[in-house]
C-alpha cells in the first residue's frame, strides 16, 4: 500500500507527517528536533508547487485516501515552516506553556 499518489512516492519516508488534525500536527512538531523538522521541510517544500498543481485537479467529492494524505502532508509543511524559516526552534519563541487549539478542523 502506498500513502501518497504515485507521483509523490518520493515523500513516503515522511508519511508519519500526514496527520489529519492541526492539533496532531502541532504536537508532532513539538516532539521533533530541529534536525527532524529541517529534514522534513527540505524534502517536502520543493514538492509543494507540484503538489499544489496536482491537487487543483482533484475533486473533493470522493477524494481518495492518498490525495487526502497528501493534503495533510502539505498542511504539516505549513506547521513546520515558521520553526524552520524564522524561529530555529519547534516552539513559538517566548510563548512559555501556551497552546494552540483549533476549535474545528477544515473539511476535506
Amino acid at each position: 500500500m502506498t500513502t501518497f499518489p504515485a507521483d509523490f512516492a518520493d515523500l513516503e519516508p515522511f508519511a508519519d507527517w500526514a496527520v489529519p488534525t492541526e492539533r496532531a500536527r502541532y504536537e508532532k512538531r513539538l516532539s521533533c528536533t530541529m534536525d527532524e523538522l529541517q529534514a522534513f521541510y527540505d524534502a517536502v517544500f520543493p514538492r509543494l508547487e507540484a503538489g499544489t498543481e496536482y491537487l487543483k485537479n482533484v475533486q473533493l467529492d470522493g477524494i481518495s485516501e492518498e490525495d487526502t494524505r497528501l493534503v495533510w502532508l502539505f498542511s504539516s509543511l505549513v506547521t513546520v515552516s515558521f520553526p524552520v524559516e524564522v524561529w530555529a526552534q519547534p516552539r513559538v519563541p517566548d510563548s512559555g506553556a501556551s497552546e494552540f487549539n483549533a476549535v474545528m478542523e477544515p473539511a476535506i
